[in-house]
């Protein structure tokens, strides 16, 4: 079975154009939808991944409409192939399982949507070092202020109960024994 997939981001554009080329292509089912694909819950793909069977073949007119990140193309096509079916792009021949070339593209598009993961993490990691720097709290605020903690230390030191503190306080009884008596 070949399927087809369409996808444009905003309501006023629309997939005519992408099902034209799709039906060309020999596509007997078309899954299509109107997200953005930044979204990782893309209802139609999702649909359509599950359906694969070994065999099918799952073409898209861009690679774009598929995926918006070297990352999140690989994810997709590894599960398409893992399903045992073959991805293709009509716009990017090079992006075609079904060839040598294709996996071999592919193996590529892995390798460099691993580095992207590296990548991210190593910008997310020195953003926090530099939050951290400029002593910028990371994480939840506190449930309690530091005048709160002082009390209920206080408190606890003179035989309160966690219990009672917790319900004085209104915060979890594992908040109250975090603090340090």
């Amino acid at each position: 079975m070949i399927y087809g997939y369409a996808r444009v981001s905003t309501v006023g554009q629309t997939l005519d154009a992408q099902l034209e080329q799709l039906k060309a292509a020999g596509c007997a089912k078309i899954y299509r939808e109107k997200v953005t694909g930044a979204r990782t819950d893309r209802r139609e793909l999702l649909k359509m991944l599950k359906h694969l069977a070994p065999g099918d073949v799952v073409t898209v007119t861009r690679i774009d409409r598929l995926a918006r990140s070297t990352f999140d193309l690989f994810a997709i096509v590894k599960q398409i192939v893992d399903a045992g079916g073959q991805f293709r792009s009509l716009a990017e021949p090079w992006a075609d399982t079904g060839t040598s070339t294709g996996r071999l593209m592919i193996a590529v598009l892995g390798g460099l949507a691993d580095v992207e993961r590296d990548l991210i993490r190593t910008r997310t990691a020195e953003g926090r070092s530099r939050a951290k720097a400029r002593g910028q709290h990371m994480g939840r605020p506190p449930a309690l202020t530091p005048a709160q903690q002082a009390e209920a230390r206080q408190r606890r030191a003179e035989g309160a109960t966690l219990k009672e503190l917790a319900q004085s306080y209104n915060v979890g009884r594992a908040t109250i024994s975090r603090l340090s008596v």
